[in-house]
């Protein structure tokens, strides 16, 4: 084969390749797709970090589960005013001790809900006890009128969610030794309890993260400063040093007072664990390379700790202030219950709970220790909420 013939034979196998390549060869791999979501496996992979740690997070139904509950905790206590029948100082002395009033949804076929009325008797023993009087029904009015108060603190109202008709008691978890409605304290007790453990998480985060990154970031004397001082706060048992700090505060102050001073309180002590986390986190991360490159380049080191460190350990925040909550929680709760904490007229969780410790009452009338069962329930959905986040912010592991 001359020349000629092979350069003539490789421009039409040039010229093949082309119209080849123009058309399409027709085999063509089709993209690979995850059998789980449907979705290709180019989209799944190339998600961002957060995405990541979103899907993983969905797909854990308790930890979920526990963010809904947490939700729908934080709605009651924003709108408690609204969905309670009844305020703080509202009596039927008619029903001390009342039991629990079961909602019945229909009345002779058509949607009505009502709960029956009790009658009042004494036995032998000459204890309170109701009956039920099943001639005597009192309907559920929505959205009825009822005794003002202020929405958010602001707005004033009188429309209650629902309230018994004709003034007649509508109590779903009974009444107290003063006739009170325990649903309507309970809500209204989670605006203290819920929000006192958030200010008291905020003020700690704020503390641990800056006091931890600098630990981490800096070490040397700064180090060795800040970790003497938290040995010196956790080598104190909590409940005592607790106690000592809140018997400090002077019975004369008012209610709003008192609350900070325990948010406060609370939250110079709970730092330490956040703290000691984020000082491992950023002696982690401070020889990576791309805090090394914003060193070379030149940036100084509020920049790398604000626009680097910070960042990058904001996923293991979230989860420690998650897993916070119920001990700040709880610490209120223990404080307010040891009368060292929030007092009557105040009503949060702990204190319903220190109403409720005459062994007598609780064991002859259960339902005034249900303050008790809604926080085992408020601290067990913060846990699978933080268990959740947990997991979620290493997405790449099983």
């Amino acid at each position: 084969m001359s020349m000629k013939d092979t350069a003539t034979q490789s421009k039409e196998l040039f010229e093949l390749y082309e119209e080849v390549a123009a058309a399409g060869n027709g085999f063509e791999e089709e993209p690979a797709v995850d059998p789980r979501t449907g979705k290709s496996l180019e989209e799944v992979y190339g998600a961002s970090q957060w995405r990541l740690m979103w899907r993983k997070f969905i797909r854990n139904k308790a930890a979920v589960g526990g963010g809904v509950i947490i939700l729908l905790f934080y709605l009651g206590a924003l709108f408690a005013d609204f969905v309670a029948p009844y305020t703080l100082t509202t009596r039927f002395t008619k029903y001390i001790y009342m039991p629990p009033q079961g909602i019945h949804l229909f009345d002779e076929g058509r949607f009505q809900p009502f709960v029956y009325d009790l009658e009042q008797e004494f036995d032998e023993s000459l204890r309170r006890r109701y009956v039920l009087d099943p001639d005597q029904r009192i309907p559920i009015q929505f959205l009825a009128r009822g005794e003002p108060y202020k929405l958010f603190g602001l707005i004033p109202s009188e429309i209650h969610l629902f309230q018994g008709a004709e003034g007649k008691p509508v109590c779903l978890l009974g009444t107290d030794r003063q006739g009170r409605d325990m649903f309507s304290r309970i809500l209204l007790g989670s605006q203290i309890s819920l929000t006192i453990g958030l200010i008291g998480v905020l003020l700690s985060l704020t503390i641990g993260a800056v006091l931890g990154i600098a630990s981490g970031y800096y070490s040397g004397t700064v180090d060795n400063v800040i970790q003497r001082v938290i040995e010196l706060i956790r080598a104190f048992p909590s409940v005592p040093l607790w106690m000592a700090l809140s018997a400090a505060i002077p019975l004369s102050w008012t209610v709003l007072q008192t609350y900070f001073a325990i948010s406060i309180i609370l939250s110079l002590i709970g730092w330490t664990w956040l703290a000691r986390q984020l000082r491992g986190k950023v002696l982690a991360l401070r020889s990576v390379d791309f805090v090394l490159a914003a060193k070379l380049a030149g940036a100084s080191d509020a920049w790398i700790i604000f626009r680097h460190l910070i960042p990058a350990t904001l996923g293991h925040i979230v989860v420690i202030s998650t897993l916070s909550m119920p001990a700040m929680i709880l610490a209120e709760t223990s404080l307010s219950y040891l009368g060292l904490g929030l007092r009557p007229p105040v009503t949060s969780w702990g204190v319903l709970i220190q109403e409720s410790q005459n062994y007598q009452s609780l064991a002859l009338y259960p339902w005034v220790f249900t303050p008790a069962a809604v926080i085992a329930i408020c601290i067990l959905a913060f846990n699978y909420l933080g268990d959740g986040l947990r997991d979620a912010v290493d997405p790449y592991t099983i």
